[in-house]
């Protein structure tokens, strides 16, 4: 009996000594509530240490620069695919992950990750519109399609109070949707298509602008925005605190949009896998998954997290868009070196005309 007691006290102390230490978790800023992270380091009894970038190039660029100590990342779907072309990530061990039955299916086995061998979903942000509810009405102007930033029979009234993100991949893709193709045409005549309505409308923009362009609709500076529904929420948010006479409002055009879906993954040289499975499960609870969301307004493709979230929220057919909305949605893939370069060219031109 003695050695049995013996044997489990020792089995205790390994678990213990196992679960302490520190999760180096690489993410967006601002991407994880404090509740969340409070809630696992009480649970693990480690430290999550977190380190932050601004787009996925610039993670990317970090990672082949040699950057190491990272126990989990959160790529969007075509840098997702790019990390695992690298062979950069270790596959999950999902005997460890029995929340995994809570995502909803609808956003597993993509064709970033077949089978999710590599990612766990974790968030989505839809590209779209935002808008000054107030100003729209009193301008007569429907924010129902991507028409709202390219037609420049509309842009003539509201010169000047208009931004655009300042990013290739989403603009072209804006641009694409609105002229009929998919986000993902590669088509070179497609995107000279693209680049010549984006330069028509260029004049009546007020900058691209993919950082600031939140505070500029809270205070009423920028009336209309190319922006991610996340931010697009957070303004709206910000101009009711300050006690604003207006409501900033999230448009899904009717043309379809890139939706970005945020994974959680594992790199292969990762310190501790064995914090970042507990990670990962623990944020998949429904209740720490809806947490995300009522603090940002992300997307959810957690199920169980639905009865946590905020009805306001939840019931946003422009963060939760229905089975038809959605068949519209794309994903954005990555491109090769020959298209990059070729996208590259486009973009300098649109930048600089």
């Amino acid at each position: 009996m003695k050695k049995i007691v013996t044997t489990l006290l020792l089995a205790l102390v390994a678990i213990s000594a196992q679960a302490q230490g520190k999760l180096h978790l690489y993410n967006w800023n601002n991407y994880i509530s404090d509740e969340t992270v409070r809630r696992f380091e009480t649970a693990c009894k480690c430290q999550l240490v977190q380190s932050y970038y601004g787009d996925n190039e610039e993670m990317l660029a970090k990672l082949a620069a040699g950057a190491k100590g990272y126990d989990l990342i959160v790529p969007t779907g075509n840098a997702l695919q790019s990390l695992i072309r690298q062979g950069a990530l270790q596959p999950l061990d999902k005997s460890k992950l029995p929340n995994l039955k809570n995502l909803n299916p609808q956003y597993l086995n993509t064709e970033f990750d077949k089978g999710n061998q590599y990612s766990v979903p974790y968030a989505y942000t839809i590209t779209m519109l935002g808008y000054n509810e107030q100003k729209m009405k009193e301008l007569g102007i429907k924010v129902d399609s991507w028409a709202a930033i390219f037609d420049p029979a509309i842009l003539a009234k509201i010169k000047g109070k208009v931004t655009v993100l300042d990013s290739a991949n989403e603009l072209m893709a804006a641009a694409l949707k609105y002229l009929g193709y998919s986000i993902n045409d590669t088509d070179e005549k497609h995107w000279e298509e693209a680049k010549n309505m984006i330069l028509k409308a260029k004049p009546y923009w007020a900058a691209f602008n993919g950082t600031s362009y939140i505070k500029g609709l809270t205070v009423g500076d920028i009336w209309l925005v190319h922006g991610y529904s996340s931010d697009i929420f957070q303004a709206d948010l910000d101009a009711q605190s300050a006690g604003r006479k207006f409501r900033i409002r999230h448009a899904l055009p009717k043309e379809g949009a890139a939706m970005s879906l945020d994974s959680l993954v594992i790199p292969k040289d990762a310190p501790r896998p064995d914090l970042a499975h507990l990670f990962i499960n623990l944020v998949l609870d429904g209740k720490n998954s809806a947490e995300l969301t009522n603090m940002l307004g992300t997307g959810n493709p957690n199920k169980a997290a639905l009865p946590f979230i905020n009805p306001e929220i939840a019931g946003n057919r422009e963060i939760f868009p229905d089975k038809a909305e959605s068949a519209k949605l794309e994903m954005l893939k990555d491109l090769n070196s020959k298209q990059r370069r070729a996208l590259n060219r486009v973009w300098t031109e649109i930048r600089v005309r």
